[in-house]
């Protein structure tokens, strides 16, 4: 597996709120992290902490009311004789050429449900060979053949047949893949997995997470994987991102935040893993509370409430920034930062 040193996507601060009558959810509150070639990024965290929205915000198809306040997301293009584009994504127009051109061409996306995404009216051959004609120019005829080898190399058993089904025909397992082969018809350059292996059963989540490592290390494709499981994270990424509330909690390599975690949260997490080395009828760790409401976020250190390492005075008044603590890995917390150092949490200005 090949690495360039400089990232192809560069996400900073990004800032993705939603205005509504009864307040500002701010989904996504100042994530900051970066994708390399040949390297997946792991973003985990509890259902509601912003891992889709942030995916949603990086191809621009956040839906109203929902904003990009704030940030970059940087794209880079390596144009040849050492030339380097540099592509704010955060600054296109929603409905833009250049973000239509990207969107699905640079940057592909696997959505959580198959089933809501793949449409039952057309047959899964019509709309992979419709994303190959959008994105490559190729005749009804070289796209079908396109099509058929996209479904084959996904694992799809008899492509050429398999071509002509709906979605509804199709096993769980098989739409997963068909969703795959979308994502793949204009070769991007970064594959967005959102959740890939919900609903699955565990023979076909494997399934799914090799094929998805088989055809990283035959194209060079970035990976960014959502998920709140820490087994495919474990399995999977190379990097990981931990998400609470919006914001990025830990970050590091694999190895790093799996062996010596450092934030509260991020330890809770796994500790909540269960272990074919516990005894029997033993309890699974918990992490106490629940999420805060949308409209009733803390002030402070978003995860102080819940937190069994919280200062008083310190983590309910001000808000942590990521801060290194050792090689490649950074927290937000205040058991390695300095109070001193970060900003009182500022309401949202529209």
């Amino acid at each position: 597996m090949t690495t360039n040193d400089q990232p192809i996507l560069s996400v900073r601060n990004l800032k993705t709120f939603f205005y509504q009558d009864e307040g500002v959810v701010q989904a996504v509150d100042g994530a900051s992290f970066d994708i390399y070639a040949g390297r997946t990024l792991g973003i985990v965290g509890e259902s509601g902490c912003g891992k889709s929205v942030t995916a949603r915000s990086i191809l621009r198809i956040v839906e109203r009311p929902g904003i990009i306040v704030e940030g970059e997301i940087l794209l880079r293009r390596d144009m040849g004789g050492g030339r380097i584009q540099e592509i704010d994504l955060a600054q296109e127009d929603d409905d833009s050429r250049l973000m239509r051109e990207i969107r699905g061409g640079e940057i592909a996306l696997i959505f959580q449900e198959p089933m809501t995404s793949l449409s039952p009216h057309y047959t899964v051959g019509n709309q992979i060979i419709e994303a190959i004609r959008l994105h490559k120019g190729l005749t009804a005829k070289q796209a079908r053949l396109e099509a058929i080898e996209l479904l084959n190399m996904v694992g799809i058993p008899k492509p050429d047949r398999r071509i002509d089904e709906y979605s509804f025909q199709l096993s769980g397992g098989l739409r997963q893949r068909v969703m795959i082969a979308l994502a793949l018809a204009s070769d991007p350059r970064i594959l967005i997995a959102d959740e890939p292996t919900t609903a699955l059963d565990v023979t076909t989540q494997a399934q799914i997470l090799d094929l998805m490592r088989q055809l990283q290390e035959e194209r060079g494709l970035a990976i960014i994987l959502i998920t709140h499981d820490m087994g495919v994270i474990a399995e999977m990424a190379d990097d990981v991102a931990v998400m609470y509330l919006g914001q990025v909690a830990e970050k590091g390599p694999v190895d790093q935040i799996f062996h010596d975690p450092k934030h509260p949260y991020t330890r809770s997490l796994l500790r909540s893993i269960p272990s074919i080395f516990a005894p029997p009828r033993t309890k699974l760790a918990t992490i106490s509370g629940s999420i805060p409401h949308p409209y009733a976020r803390p002030k402070g250190c978003p995860f102080h409430p819940r937190c069994t390492e919280f200062m008083a005075g310190v983590c309910d008044r001000h808000q942590p920034q990521l801060h290194a603590v050792v090689a490649e890995q950074t927290v937000s917390c205040f058991l390695y930062n300095e109070p001193e150092v970060a900003a009182p949490t500022l309401e949202p200005q529209r």
